[in-house]
C-alpha cells in the first residue's frame, strides 16, 4: 500500500472514532456515560499513526500540481498536527467542550484537505 492510501485510510479511522466519541460525548447530557479514556488514547494514537503516514506521504513524490492542490497534503499535515496538540489539550483540560470543538475543527479542515489532495493529487 502507498504512503498516501495508508494515511487516507488510517486517518478515515481516526476521524471516524471521533465522530463517535463526540456524539457519545454529546449523549452524555441525556444522562448516558461519558465515553472511557481509552477510547479516546485509542483515537488519538490512530490519528498520530495517521499523521506520521501523511509525513512520509508528503515527502515523497509531489501531487496534484496540475489540478492546484500540490500543497494541500502539507498543510493537512500542519492540522493534523494543530489537531493532535488540540487533542492533547482536551485531554488535559478534562474534556471541555470548547477545546473538543477546536480539536474538531481543525480535523475535519485537514481532513477535506486530505480527501481534495487524494481525489485530485
Amino acid at each position: 500500500m502507498d504512503p498516501v492510501s495508508l494515511a487516507v485510510w488510517t486517518l478515515t479511522v481516526a476521524v471516524a472514532a471521533g465522530t463517535i466519541l463526540a456524539l457519545w460525548h454529546l449523549r452524555a447530557a441525556e444522562g448516558v456515560g461519558r465515553p472511557p479514556l481509552a477510547a479516546g488514547i485509542a483515537h488519538g494514537s490512530v490519528g498520530m499513526a495517521g499523521l506520521i503516514a501523511l509525513v512520509f506521504a508528503v515527502r515523497g513524490p509531489a501531487r496534484g500540481l496540475g489540478a492546484g492542490v500540490g500543497s494541500f497534503g502539507s498543510m493537512a499535515a500542519w492540522l493534523f498536527a494543530g489537531a493532535v496538540v488540540t487533542g492533547i489539550a482536551t485531554l488535559l483540560w478534562r474534556r471541555k467542550p470548547i477545546a473538543m470543538a477546536v480539536h474538531a475543527g481543525i480535523a475535519i479542515t485537514g481532513y477535506v484537505l486530505l480527501m481534495a489532495w487524494n481525489a485530485l493529487g
